[in-house]
């Protein structure tokens, strides 16, 4: 906690501070300047530069001369939780404030973090530096230093005064039959455990035992001493407006063993219910969380996390959502935009070439696409990162069903797709087709899944209405079914006349008529309205 007479002590260039009198009126974010050298002159270009120098504290209030007399400010006066919100909204990144008084003068003290690895910090644009009095643009050579660093690899360093009676013998014959299970080679069921940590770098060369072989196969104990923050904690809450959770369990145990027990722990009926699809003659049973999805969702965050940065991986279960936060922003180049496509570096090679070679994950950098398979697979909602920023990742996985008639199809449909596919009829029924992958549509239009379409663009096509509609389908004609939906679809309701127009060539106006009538009859439509303002809505039995 800072004093004022050790702010009153303090250098500007060598404690990483900055002072400003601030007295009243001091800009947020450059006021109404209208000289961009002038507007970096606030508060949130103080903070950009500050974080692009590894952190620091900006002080308002005091001047900024030695011995820095108090001034006072009215900068935020009460109003210091929507200032931490803003500056989180603007910039990503979270300060700590403090208050602090001599006699009825007041000082306001922000306490910067640093920018994350291999990024900087921006004000309206510009990365920018302290120097002297003034805030400038950052030179090519000292921003290209930023961007081109990187996290070593944590889980390949020494872990020092690790010794062999600090690992679980458990853990290390779980470790040897996945990688048997997986490369179907017995030597490694009995060859030496030296041989084995050898041969998996969990040693250096120097024959010393790394973090990853803490992590992997390290008794808890160890991991207390050693490592403390590689904790996973597991909380239940049965709605999202709880502040404390109905249960709670910490999993600081080797991941070998881990990844079993907080999956066990998970899937309970009470937070992880069956869903059910009715598929005549059949009601499906969905679990709300699936298994490979969860156990990604765990591996990634353990492979892609600072272990630099404390705080333990955090899950948050809901009857309606899986939720996992981990410390560290993404890998270098990886963003939520790119997440699928972008080729991952996991923050900690080792750890996850090891994890690959037990089969846990198909390989390192694609448990985003599994995820997200499995989601549109089962007919639920992406996964979502929004909330992620530079200093964590945050990934929410739906439970819920939203769309059946998908997961119908893909059950029914007996062709595997790739994870681009899924997202394609993804987004074709949720009319978002400016997000197709559109290398990936040629098999799907091929095989009459989706079509091409003068009003959506893309539709689905006729075999997909063949499966997912087949109850619909065999009543009335896949084909017919087809055109009535996309006629109702264009505005959420449509008119006999409109639907009737669509059909035009196959069914005469009466025909029509009667077609509407009996799909209304059937459940598929609901007439709104009645007379010459009858209008007909979808509805999905």
């Amino acid at each position: 906690m800072s004093t004022i007479a050790e702010l009153q002590k303090l250098s500007e260039r060598e404690d990483h501070i900055e002072y400003k009198e601030a007295k009243h009126n001091y800009p947020f974010s450059g006021g109404e300047r209208r000289d961009v050298k002038d507007r970096r002159h606030c508060v949130l270009g103080y903070i950009v530069a500050l974080a692009n120098e590894r952190g620091g504290r900006l002080v308002l209030g005091m001047a900024d001369k030695v011995p820095h007399e108090v001034v006072g400010s009215d900068f935020a006066q009460n109003a210091l939780g929507g200032l931490v919100d803003e500056i989180y909204k603007r910039l990503h990144i979270r300060v700590r404030t403090e208050e602090l008084y001599d006699g009825d003068k007041r000082v306001l003290v922000i306490t910067v973090p640093s920018r994350p690895t291999g990024k900087a910090l921006r004000f309206e644009g510009v990365p920018l530096m302290r120097t002297g009095e003034s805030l400038r643009e950052m030179d090519d050579a000292e921003y290209l230093t930023i961007i081109q660093e990187q996290d070593p690899d944590f889980s390949a360093k020494e872990c020092q005064g690790l010794l062999s009676a600090d690992l679980d013998g458990d853990a290390i014959r779980r470790l040897r039959q996945l990688i048997f299970e997986k490369r179907k080679n017995p030597d490694i069921l009995t060859s030496p455990q030296e041989q084995l940590f050898s041969d998996l770098r969990l040693v250096t060369t120097e024959g010393r035992l790394t973090y990853a072989a803490l992590i992997l196969v390290g008794k808890s104990s160890a991991l207390e001493t050693f490592l403390p923050q590689n904790n996973i904690v597991v909380e239940y809450r049965s709605n999202h407006s709880l502040d404390r959770y109905s249960a709670r369990k910490e999993f600081r145990l080797p991941l070998m063993k881990a990844v079993d027990e907080i999956w066990n722990y998970i899937s309970h009926p009470a937070s992880n219910p069956i869903l059910h699809i009715n598929d005549m003659p059949v009601i499906l049973d969905v679990p709300g969380f699936n298994e490979e999805t969860i156990r990604e969702a765990v591996l990634n965050a353990c492979v892609h996390r600072s272990f630099q940065m404390p705080g333990d991986i955090l899950i948050k279960i809901f009857p309606d959502s899986f939720e996992i936060s981990n410390p560290g922003g993404f890998p270098f180049g990886v963003n939520v935009g790119n997440i699928l496509t972008v080729n991952s570096s996991p923050r900690n090679r080792l750890l996850a070439e090891i994890i690959e070679k037990t089969g846990l994950i198909e390989r390192s950098g694609q448990g985003a696409d599994i995820m997200f398979r499995n989601c549109v697979a089962e007919g639920k909602p992406l996964p979502d990162y929004s909330e992620s920023d530079d200093y964590q990742v945050s990934l929410k996985i739906p439970a819920e069903i939203e769309n059946p008639r998908l997961y119908i199809f893909l059950r029914n449909w007996a062709v595997k797709l790739n994870a681009f596919e899924l997202l394609n009829l993804y987004y074709v029924n949720k009319g978002r087709v400016d997000d197709l992958f559109v290398n990936s549509l040629s098999r799907l239009l091929d095989a009459g899944v989706i079509d091409e379409d003068v009003y959506f663009r893309y539709t689905f096509g006729l075999t997909y209405f063949v499966y997912a509609y087949r109850d619909c389908a065999a009543q009335f004609g896949a084909d017919v079914v087809r055109q009535v939906y996309y006629a109702i679809k264009r505005s959420g309701r449509a008119s006999s006349s409109f639907i009737a127009e669509q059909l035009k060539g196959k069914y005469s106006l009466k025909q029509s008529r009667t077609l509407i009538a009996k799909m209304c009859e059937a459940g598929y439509l609901v007439q709104k309205g009645s007379g010459r303002a009858s209008v007909y809505e979808w509805v999905e039995k």
